[in-house]
């Protein structure tokens, strides 16, 4: 199989090529390095099947050339990270809906199968959880700029849906819950990374808020075993689908794991969410999947519980 990956270079697009081109499929990747990183697929390079583009998704020649080349297409391209989304909406916005807008046009000419990555981010302020994917989703007010990554994804899964419905294009929408690994930087505001990054250099690990938050974080190995089984699927398209892990942890323990398993010095530092982001930004008290619909279509199974993850990316780090 032939697979174009937008946004290839990325954390999740890169652990996602190295996996394809394993199992014997030849990957495309197109990035405009905006927040990937060309290192991510250094290791891809003249590998057989593997080739990449630096561009934007925007370039609807290039995209079109390369849709009518692959089979199917991988949309991970996106503004994303919290710090990244504060700063600048316009910008998380226009690269959002408008990039996938452009990818299901193109991919409709020849009715070519698209995975669309959405997030946990759209079920907002929903206190219903853990997250279903027939749930309602419950967003902040437009005057809050936090909300804008999480409009711009659900706008994106319900153009991909009606794509579906009135034109029979073939789409998946996965919605992932904090993918972690390797390679994930902290630079956009993702807080392990940076937690990890912090307590080994002997700096203060910055918690914002409160630190009662929870989440529960995903190991990019298992997200990437989750979109390689529904693209295997038929009956997969057309719906909706929570890639995550459903153990749960407060962010202020994840500080305290991390700073243990590190053997850090480093204080915890509280910092309120006015200092860290802007005045009046509103947190998700709690993000939880249910993953009972992809167990049930496809087996789907996270195979790393949070402290061997951390584990692995406190290697990483110190390795690289």
């Amino acid at each position: 199989m032939k697979v174009l990956i937008t946004g290839g270079a990325g954390f999740v697009g890169s652990h996602l090529s190295e996996r394809l081109l394993d199992d014997g499929h030849e990957v495309a990747v197109l990035d405009n390095l905006s927040t990937g990183s060309i290192a991510n697929v250094d290791r891809l390079k003249g590998r057989d099947g593997f080739t990449y583009v630096i561009d934007s998704v925007t370039n609807e020649a290039l995209l079109a050339e390369l849709i009518d080349r692959n089979d199917v297409v991988f949309h991970l391209a996106a503004a994303v990270g919290v710090k990244l989304i504060v700063e600048q909406p316009v910008h998380t916005i226009e690269t959002n809906v408008h990039g996938t807008e452009v990818v299901l046009r193109t991919a409709n000419k020849k009715k070519k199968l698209v995975v669309i990555a959405s997030t946990s981010e759209v079920y907002g302020k929903s206190t219903a959880v853990p997250f279903r994917e027939d749930a309602d989703l419950t967003l902040g007010p437009s005057i809050k700029h936090r909300w804008a990554y999480a409009c711009s994804k659900l706008i994106d899964e319900f153009l991909a849906l009606a794509y579906w419905k009135e034109r029979k294009l073939p789409v998946i929408v996965v919605r992932l819950f904090n993918t972690v690994g390797p390679r994930q930087t902290g630079q956009y505001g993702m807080v392990l990374p940076t937690f990890v990054r912090q307590a080994l250099a002997g700096q203060p690990i910055t918690v914002f808020g409160d630190g009662t938050q929870s989440r529960s974080f995903t190991y990019v190995g298992d997200v990437v075993e989750g979109l390689v089984r529904l693209l295997a699927e038929p009956r997969a398209v057309g719906e909706v689908f929570n890639i995550g892990n459903t153990g749960e942890v407060s962010i202020a323990e994840l500080a305290r794991k991390v700073k243990a398993m590190t053997g850090s010095s480093s204080e915890i530092q509280f910092i309120p969410y006015d200092q860290a982001y802007e005045a009046g930004f509103e947190d998700m008290p709690r993000r939880v999947p249910d993953i009972t619909k992809i167990r049930n279509f496809v087996g789907y199974e996270p195979s790393l519980a949070l402290d061997e993850i951390i584990t692995r990316v406190i290697d990483h780090m110190r390795t690289s």
